[in-house]
């Protein structure tokens, strides 16, 4: 198995490790849904490195989930927040979160905000869902958030490197926007 195959197993069993539901007699429909959402953005995530034929995002994004992951389990590991519903000392941060913020981080910052807006309206219903299952409160979710958004901010760049230029005409205003990427 090639790098890529074993980068590819990796995303796949964390992500399931994501998806696996803590409490099997949770039947909430919208716990449900955010534990689906937050597997399907990193994933698809992922995915569209493949269909933009981006290596070096590919490699990026690795980077990016592999250290979210891990800055993630650490913090719990060494917290040992309880869960509002108390069945554990893992709340703090929420880790459905931190994934399915760092898939629309990493959309967001590789391929531009137009293309990342559903992610990151998938990935507010994620904490949400994660509040409403009382899994966590909204500290642990924003932190979860916060995670996932820097490790895909600090370690993906844009696509396209290039200088963007835009005009802001109004009644009373004119501009001229010079944006670059670094």
């Amino acid at each position: 198995m090639n790098g890529n195959g074993y980068a590819s197993l990796i995303l796949l069993s964390t992500s399931l490790m994501v998806a696996v539901p803590s409490h099997a007699d949770n039947n909430s429909r919208t716990e449900t849904a955010g534990d689906i959402i937050a597997v399907a953005i990193p994933a698809i995530a992922y995915g569209s490195t493949f269909y933009m034929d981006d290596k070096e995002g590919r490699q990026q994004f690795y980077y990016g989930f592999a250290s979210n992951m891990a800055a993630t389990q650490l913090l719990k590991s060494t917290i040992h927040k309880e869960r509002p519903n108390g069945s554990d000392d893992n709340a703090f941060p929420s880790r459905h979160a931190s994934v399915a913020f760092q898939g629309a981080s990493f959309i967001h910052k590789r391929y531009g905000l137009e293309y990342s807006i559903p992610a990151y309206i998938g990935a507010g219903f994620v904490a949400y869902s994660r509040v409403n299952a009382d899994e966590h409160d909204v500290t642990d979710v924003l932190a979860g958030a916060a995670l996932g958004i820097a490790s895909s901010l600090y370690l993906t760049k844009s696509y396209s490197d290039q200088l963007h230029i835009a005009t802001d005409l109004a009644p009373d205003y004119y501009g001229l926007s010079v944006h670059y990427n670094f």
